[in-house]
């Protein structure tokens, strides 16, 4: 088949989506009024993933035939990933208070069971949803969404591959977790700007609040600096390296498992992108026992995440903008999964007596990631806007294990 893009040359739309990419940065960070308007109201995260897509629908590019996809999700994505979980203080995390991971794993646990449930409340009304195994079964769009409000942008390109959920179901669930989880976001500011009155109504002790402020203050103070060309090179050799390695030893357990297990071909372990991505996490984990967690100080996890907007830029050029007029009956799942979710959060948070800002940002850290927990936290004090990256990263770190696990449910009950 005859390639007819305007542009075909891989490098070209590389340097075409480095632009786009840095448009949306420059933009959504200026002091400018109309743009600080525009993108309160337009996530800059949907344009990463809007614009690539606009070039694929006018045929400048050509999605299907880039190899940029291939190449972001295989060598971009395992180093990501490394990165991101490079940083996560598991002590730290359990110093911030129980009623703080209690909330977060509340979270994802509300996720975890939401979809599933989710899809059985509007499956009774639209049966026609279940019983589809291809590639566009809704079960499959939904896995993406669970990786991505477990963990974030990674964790969902994860599932994709994992469970081999098509482009025109994906196009159509991007549209459904960006806007969703945009709107419990915008509920979340909204109560942290009341939230010395909801915490005073629900008798919470907010006194470890003002602790955990100069806690993160003095580790901010202590780690931060401007990095070096050695503290660079020293991310990319990590990031990388495990990324070999992830192959390796992907290229090595696949075959094991297809040849000995055939029976656990349904729980992903004949995927060798699923073992790629599970030694990439794990790694990432165990470094943050070693001082080579010191490298977030110097910005890894900034790396990382430039590694995955040019994922999410590629993503993008495989997505159809015409799937979002098609997409009303997802919209209804994702709000019902999202309202599952809020419940229970709310719920907990009041049993347990805990200050709203735990509830916001634990719920954040699932839903928005690194990119939007701190924009919660922050809106309760700017200073604690690091614990809500600190529990983003437990949320990358929990995300394609717990976004699985939610695709297990969700195929079983499909």
């Amino acid at each position: 088949m005859t390639n007819t893009a305007l542009i075909t040359n891989d490098a070209t739309v590389l340097g075409l989506l480095a632009i786009l990419l840095g448009a949306v940065f420059y933009t959504a960070h200026s002091k400018n009024n109309f743009w600080q308007k525009f993108y309160a109201v337009v996530p800059a995260v949907l344009l990463c993933y809007f614009l690539p897509s606009l070039l694929n629908t006018f045929d400048i590019v050509d999605g299907d035939e880039s190899k940029l996809y291939y190449v972001a999700s295989r060598y971009l994505l395992p180093a990501c990933l490394v990165l991101l979980t490079l940083s996560v203080d598991l002590k730290a995390i359990a110093q911030l208070g129980t009623k703080a991971v209690v909330l977060f794993l509340t979270g994802t646990l509300g996720i975890v069971i939401g979809g599933p449930i989710a899809l059985l409340i509007v499956a009774s009304v639209e049966p026609q949803l279940l019983g589809v195994q291809g590639p566009e079964a809704v079960w499959r769009g939904m896995t993406t969404v669970a990786g991505s409000w477990i963990g974030g942008g990674a964790n969902q390109a994860a599932m994709k591959e994992i469970y081999g959920a098509g482009d025109k179901i994906f196009s159509a669930m991007i549209t459904v977790d960006v806007i969703v989880a945009n709107l419990w976001m915008a509920v979340l500011l909204i109560m942290a700007a009341n939230a010395n009155a909801i915490d005073k109504k629900s008798g919470a002790d907010t006194s470890a609040i003002t602790a955990l402020k100069e806690k993160v203050e003095l580790f901010r103070a202590q780690h931060e600096r401007i990095p070096t060309l050695t503290d660079l090179m020293l991310i990319l050799a990590v990031g990388f390296g495990v990324t070999g390695f992830a192959h390796l030893f992907s290229d090595l357990v696949t075959p094991f498992f297809v040849n000995n297990y055939p029976d656990l071909a349904r729980f992903s372990f004949h995927s060798k992108f699923f073992w790629m991505i599970i030694f990439a996490t794990t790694m990432g984990i165990a470094f943050s026992f070693t001082r080579l967690r010191e490298l977030e100080g110097v910005g890894a996890s900034k790396i990382g995440s430039a590694f995955l907007y040019i994922l999410i830029a590629t993503i993008g050029m495989h997505m159809d903008v015409t799937m979002i007029a098609d997409a009303p009956i997802y919209f209804i799942i994702g709000l019902i999964w999202m309202l599952i979710h809020a419940s229970l959060m709310l719920l907990v948070a009041k049993l347990i007596k805990a200050p709203l800002f735990y509830m916001a940002v634990g719920s954040q850290a699932n839903v928005g990631g690194a990119a939007s927990a701190p924009v919660v936290a922050s809106a309760f004090h700017p200073s604690l806007a690091p614990v809500g990256v600190l529990l983003a990263v437990l949320g990358y770190t929990l995300g394609t294990y717990m976004a699985w696990l939610c695709g297990q449910i969700l195929q079983s009950i499909s």
